[in-house]
């Protein structure tokens, strides 16, 4: 069986998948990983309820304040050349921080995945469990960007 981890790995990868996740992200204030989870638990047979869904937005809340949105911040502010800052020093900074912003995104999964169901069902269209996860993350639900989403993810 895949894990979260490889799986989301290989789903980003794919052909307009990380374009699609970054608008969800960054014009709809989704989280990313807490997508890509409501994706595999479809495309493995995975039917969250209510209450774990809830789980998993607490969690993904609580690395994004406590972590990931912090790292991404600065991440994102070491991406342009700044004044006094020396250029190559700058740049492997922002490696360094990109690398454990990935790291923090990593252990989200992997608690994310510890919050899954077992499989018990058929997979099911990657689309429902997108927008149950978008609903409960936030009031608005960007069903448009989560379908086009659901088109690129494998099933």
């Amino acid at each position: 069986m895949t894990t979260l981890w490889d799986w989301a790995v290989r789903a980003y990868r794919g052909e307009g998948v990380s374009e699609t996740c970054l608008t969800l992200q960054d014009i709809h204030e989704q989280n990313v990983p807490l997508l890509l989870w409501a994706a595999w638990g479809a495309a493995t047979g995975r039917t969250p309820d209510d209450e774990t869904i809830e789980a998993a937005c607490d969690t993904a809340r609580a690395w994004d304040e406590a972590a990931v949105a912090p790292l991404r911040a600065v991440r994102r502010r070491l991406k342009n050349p700044l004044p006094d800052l020396d250029d190559a020093a700058r740049e492997a900074v922002r490696t360094q921080v990109k690398a454990i912003e990935l790291e923090a995104e990593r252990h989200l999964l992997s608690a994310l995945e510890s919050l899954s169901p077992p499989v018990f069902t058929e997979p099911r269209p990657t689309i429902e469990g997108l927008v149950a996860v978008a609903r409960q993350w936030s009031r608005i639900t960007p069903r448009q960007s989560l379908e086009r989403l659901a088109e690129r993810l494998p099933a």
